[in-house]
């Protein structure tokens, strides 16, 4: 067998693995939310970890946008059918580089941490590309690598599928706290009560629990929802992702958002900011006002918003469904506060 023969095995050979990797990373599985009622099920597709957020935390943010309910979804992949430019062709190349002289063993967390990235095709076509103009050691490191990352990303999605399964079991008990204790039913606006109860289940979990797979769960049965008219439960959706932002936000503060400024109104806005971020959002307004009424001033607490916003959301991996949700809901705070600026 020749080199040009060679070449194009070796090619055809890693989109073949691509394209079967591509089919078990975004094939997803069913989940089932808690229903409205005992006659209706909602049954939401959880997609990859490509998938965009296109869910909004509050209602008033859905309203800016314009309506495009009707309008068909387009495929989060949609990015890989353009070429990539001349920047994202350096970015590849410097971490196929240092993805080729890793160690075996150090690839499942680097395919973790740049997991939009590496499993795209995109990336894949890169290193055939340039597989196929490599010779000697350097070609053998790449074909390696090529192998190698395919069964990393197959360990890592079936991992991450399990992990999302779980975190539909947290997502369903939060949710469920929604519900009416006596009749199971979901009573919208909520009351207070519900409220709380969702807080505490959603606070009862662990820490770790909180995370990617959670969101992603969220954001798929608020889409499937929107999708199937059944906006109450988008409500109760947006009211979980609120209850996270705010307990997330106030679990970091304490130490990301610790100053040297003592002075009283500092403080004031610092405590009057917790008591938000431990709050309904509904009642934000009201606990707004009545901070000023005592001694809080809206300049100081829109600072410390914006402080908080910068030293905890911003540390968050950037385009991660974390940082959206968190930086949405401290914009949405900072909006209720600035109608108190004078």
């Amino acid at each position: 067998m020749n080199m040009k023969t060679t070449t194009n095995t070796n090619r055809n050979t890693l989109l073949l693995i691509l394209s079967a990797l591509l089919i078990s990373a975004v094939a997803g599985f069913s989940i089932t939310p808690p229903a409205a009622s005992a006659a209706s099920t909602v049954t939401a597709a959880t997609t990859s970890q490509n998938s965009r957020p296109t869910s909004s935390l509050f209602l008033s943010s859905a309203d800016d946008d314009t309506d495009n309910s009707n309008a068909p979804r387009r495929s989060s992949l949609e990015g890989n059918t353009r070429p990539p430019t001349k920047q994202e062709l350096a970015l590849m190349d410097e971490m196929i580089d240092k993805l080729a002289d890793a160690k075996a063993y150090d690839l499942p967390n680097a395919v973790k941490r740049a997991f939009r990235v590496i499993s795209s095709p995109q990336f894949f076509m890169r290193i055939a590309d340039r597989a196929d103009t490599a010779t000697g050691v350097q070609k053998e490191k790449l074909v390696a690598l090529a192998a190698n990352l395919v069964s990393t990303l197959e360990a890592v999605v079936s991992t991450t599928e399990d992990r999302l399964d779980e975190r539909a079991k947290d997502v369903e008990s939060v949710i469920k706290a929604a519900a009416e204790p006596d009749s199971g039913e979901f009573m919208v606006p909520l009351l207070p009560a519900r409220v709380d109860a969702m807080r505490s289940t959603l606070q009862a979990l662990d820490h770790s629990s909180l995370d990617e797979g959670f969101l992603s769960t969220v954001d798929a049965w608020m889409m499937k929802s929107q999708q199937d008219g059944m906006d109450l439960m988008v409500g109760i959706l947006q009211k979980a992702l609120q209850l996270y932002a705010g307990t997330v936000i106030l679990r970091s503060r304490p130490t990301a958002t610790a100053t040297d400024d003592t002075s009283s109104s500092s403080l004031s806005a610092a405590q009057m900011l917790e008591r938000l971020l431990g709050s309904d959002a509904e009642s934000w307004d009201a606990e707004i006002q009545q901070g000023i009424k005592e001694d809080v001033t809206a300049l100081a607490l829109q600072n410390e918003v914006q402080r908080t916003m910068e030293t905890i959301v911003l540390s968050l991996e950037a385009g991660s469904m974390a940082q959206r949700v968190q930086a949405e809901y401290l914009q949405e705070m900072v909006k209720r506060v600035e109608q108190y600026i004078k």
